[in-house]
């Protein structure tokens, strides 16, 4: 689980803490030095790093001739960049990567917010996370480039995915600050724990 103090310094404030902690485990990995390989859909095996400067040796070294993310959010390497030179230690920078990630991750969320017709009901909120996740792991929804795509930004009016009662958590969902074996499950998304506010961040 991510500590906490890391999400609240470095996470991208249009997500709760809950969502971060759901996307990171859906989609991240544990350690900030992770680095995975894929060309063709096929994963390769790289020799475990355990430094930043062997991270990014690894890194450049496959970035533009395979799909290369990595640290804690997995984030996609070479994003924005075609000279792998031009790489940085933050990659592999807990923190910087966190907010890469999570900033990348809710631009992704408020594109498919947008496809499914910005809806207000919290139902549909799993759904949204669901493919959104998978977009990330992808890199491709309905056909478009993520990564590479325009944030829609405020045009995104989903404001949160909460139970009726604003801030009441709901009867068959746990309170906010119980521990729940870290809801491998992930069944907890329409709990109070869960609001996401996208209203409040602009296009960029």
């Amino acid at each position: 689980m991510l500590d906490a103090a890391l999400i609240k310094e470095c996470a991208d404030t249009s997500l709760t803490p809950a969502i971060v902690e759901q996307f990171v485990a859906a989609a991240g990995s544990t350690d900030p030095l992770a680095v995975t390989v894929k060309s063709g859909g096929r994963l390769i095996l790289v020799p475990k790093v355990n430094s930043p400067d062997d991270a990014m040796a690894v890194v450049r070294r496959y970035a533009g001739q395979a799909a290369v993310r990595v640290g804690l959010t997995q984030f996609p390497a070479g994003v924005g960049t075609s000279d792998a030179s031009e790489l940085k230690r933050d990659l592999v920078e807990p923190c910087a990567n966190l907010r890469m990630g999570t900033a990348m991750f809710a631009k992704i969320l408020r594109i498919v917010t947008k496809w499914y017709g910005n809806p207000k009901s919290e139902e549909v909120f799993p759904q949204i996370f669901d493919d959104a996740v998978y977009a990330w792991k992808t890199g491709e929804f309905e056909g478009e480039s993520v990564f590479q795509a325009e944030d829609p930004g405020k045009v995104v009016t989903i404001d949160r995915a909460l139970p009726a009662g604003d801030g009441e958590v709901s009867s068959d969902a746990p309170p906010a600050d119980t521990d729940t074996e870290n809801d491998d499950e992930g069944q907890n998304l329409g709990s109070a724990d869960m609001r996401i506010d996208l209203s409040r961040i602009g296009g960029k």
